[in-house]
């Protein structure tokens, strides 16, 4: 935990003016301002820059600019914000299982997550699983569904995996499996690289944003954006049809400015 981190300007940044101290109420509060200030945003990968996962750097394009991030970005700076309140936080790694049939094999890890241990008990909190952003820490609790204000989910153990699924309007749907092995620093560039660079990987050819508030779901992808209410519901889908549209959309719906013309955003997401 570096002793350079700015949490007066992260809490700016996602909104949050109240008072903090390591307690349920406090991470629920973050949890949910984060994901609704910072969204998840794949623009540097899709643009073939590279995602640099270093505090300063973190800092400087998710608190300091009007941008957002994936995984690694937003929970890495996440959890330094959590640590530097006083919780005690783990940092975890999950396999993506979220178009992935039942039956196919594990893929790599390439999502991160974090444990969050407190006198209730230990949390799960992530606000950064860009296919279904979670608006607050789940217990780590197994078997029993878990209501937030956007979202139902479960917790569940097999065979020594744990996962998370959430439920949508065709039923349950996993969003990824991990274990409580801690990782460290290099785990997570090594999966960065992976999830940064690879052409199998979406964000290399998927322009992916997603934002949560209190009772909507804005995703875009590519083209396309949705809006949902809880659980999934399909409340508003619309094509994008210029770069002056995906402008708006950035600005109005994510609060994102991208880092080189919208124009050569556009002309990435494909027709």
């Amino acid at each position: 935990m570096s002793n350079d981190f700015g949490l007066e300007s992260y809490l700016v940044r996602i909104g949050h003016s109240g008072a903090v101290k390591p307690d349920l109420a406090t991470l629920t509060a973050l949890h949910t301002a984060h994901v609704n200030a910072i969204p998840f945003e794949g623009i540097d990968p899709l643009l073939g820059r590279p995602v640099l996962l270093d505090l300063p750097s973190v800092q400087a394009k998710l608190v300091d600019s009007r941008r957002g991030g994936y995984c690694f970005e937003q929970n890495a700076l996440f959890k330094t914000a959590l640590e530097h309140i006083g919780f005690a936080v783990t940092g975890l790694c999950g396999r993506v299982r979220w178009m992935s049939p039942p039956d196919s094999p594990l893929g790599p890890k390439v999502h991160m997550l974090l444990k969050v241990d407190l006198p209730e008990g230990p949390y799960i909190a992530d606000v950064g699983f860009g296919a279904c952003v979670m608006d607050a820490p789940l217990q780590f609790r197994t078997d029993i569904e878990q209501r937030t204000a956007m979202g139902t989910y479960r917790l569940s153990e097999a065979n020594g995996l744990f996962s998370i699924s959430a439920k949508q309007p065709a039923g349950w749907r996993t969003m990824y499996v991990f274990d409580l092995t801690p990782q460290i620093q290099s785990d997570y560039e090594l999966g960065n690289f992976f999830t940064s660079t690879s052409s199998i990987a979406p964000f290399t050819s998927v322009l992916i944003l997603e934002r949560v508030d209190a009772d909507k779901r804005y995703r875009l992808a590519n083209r396309r954006l949705t809006v949902e209410a809880r659980e999934g519901d399909l409340h508003l889908e619309r094509s994008i049809d210029s770069a002056d549209e995906l402008r708006e959309v950035l600005q109005d719906t994510f609060n994102v400015e991208p880092p080189v013309p919208i124009d050569e955003v556009f002309k990435r997401t494909g027709g």
